[in-house]
């Protein structure tokens, strides 16, 4: 009986098919020829054409050809020697590569109930306006009965307004986690503020200095008069104007920004062996940092409220693009990075989308998201 070999190939998300490195083969099944009457007590034997496909004597050995050993991975070129960096390399993509491949037919399995996406970078294009097919993603996920929540390091009046504007059935968690507010009723669900023991000496340092730095305080920006704005989203009814920092600092900020590299050498200069969470942050040629407690991330605040909903981590999908996200992302069941993301962040989960110009968020929902009917209420 001739020799049957059938594969299939499976592409990593983002790929074609031709573009895998890898394949499935499997192994041919030996057949048991059944001997003459006259030699039944002889023990059967393989085939002479099937021979080489048991290693051995010829006699038939069921657990080399069975069904449990049918399906082997194998990669389609041989390993080559090289040097000890060369095979840590290689290693390394192996791993990656059975990580992709078990979280691939994991997927097919797995139902999401609730997705957190990040703003900036993510949900928002270079125009900072939402697409119209990452619109329509988001209404079709939420007819299906998917939970969708806002997860940014804003503050909460942007992810209020957008959530709002979409409709969005959950409670948005802001200011890199260290606030979690229901809009609908006006409550504050979790706050993990900088205490003033860290935050007093650092503000009070920026303004003897003249640092650029904004204070984020009972749901509101500060920062000095007079003093630079370097962006866009530093303007509106949640900045506020003051004179000194001290008219604010009777109660602890949620979280402090430094604005510009300066500012950013200077804290870490001074304040860096602080037992806080900086959250640094490039915008072209801008650089940031955001000062907040350890215990403030968009991963907690995210576990925190999927336990509230009784979600599992398995059935959450997470997108962003930022280094804060990557925590978020390695947390949920299924992490997606966006294509505009820092080459860090694409290396840290196993799945990339689109850029946030080419709605990478809407093929993100529509690839793990948008199975199955409508789930009931």
């Amino acid at each position: 009986m001739a020799r049957r070999q059938a594969e299939t190939r499976v592409a990593p998300f983002g790929q074609t098919s031709h573009e895998a490195n890898y394949t499935f083969r499997r192994r041919p099944r030996c057949p048991r020829v059944r001997p003459p009457r006259s030699s039944r007590r002889s023990p059967a034997r393989c085939e002479p054409s099937a021979f080489r496909a048991c290693s051995g004597s010829g006699r038939h050995r069921p657990r080399r050809c069975s069904r449990r050993a049918a399906m082997r991975r194998v990669p389609l070129t041989a390993p080559r020697k090289g040097s000890q960096s060369d095979n840590v390399r290689r290693e390394t993509k192996v791993s990656r590569l059975r990580a992709h491949l078990t979280l691939g037919y994991m997927i097919e399995l797995m139902t999401i109930d609730l997705i957190a996406l990040d703003l900036d970078g993510t949900l928002l294009n270079s125009r900072e306006e939402i697409s119209p097919r990452n619109r329509a993603a988001i209404r079709t996920a939420l007819e299906n009965g998917v939970r969708i929540v806002l997860v940014t390091g804003r503050g909460a009046d942007a992810p209020i307004r957008i959530s709002r504007e979409l409709r969005l059935n959950l409670p948005v968690i802001c200011c890199h986690g260290a606030l979690t507010k229901d809009f609908g009723a006006n409550r504050t669900l979790g706050h993990v503020p900088v205490t003033l023991t860290y935050a007093k000496p650092m503000i009070e340092y920026a303004e003897r200095h003249g640092l650029h730095v904004a204070v984020y305080s009972e749901e509101l920006f500060y920062h000095l008069e007079g003093s630079h704005l370097h962006s866009t989203d530093v303007s509106g009814p949640a900045w506020k104007h003051v004179r000194s920092f001290s008219d604010v600092l009777h109660t602890a900020p949620t979280f402090i920004r430094f604005l510009g590299e300066d500012s950013v050498n200077a804290m870490r200069r001074e304040f860096g062996d602080y037992p806080l969470h900086f959250k640094y942050e490039n915008w072209l040629n801008f650089v940031e940092c955001a000062v907040t407690s350890r215990e403030a991330s968009k991963k907690n605040a995210l576990a925190r409220l999927c336990a509230d909903f009784q979600v599992p981590a398995e059935r959450v999908l997470a997108v962003g693009d930022s280094r804060n996200d990557v925590p978020m992302l390695r947390w949920a069941g299924i992490g997606v990075a966006m294509g505009n993301a820092l080459p860090e962040v694409r290396e840290a989960v196993p799945y990339v989308t689109g850029t946030n110009d080419e709605d990478g968020v809407a093929a993100a929902i529509e690839r793990f998201a948008a199975r199955g009917q409508k789930k009931s209420a």
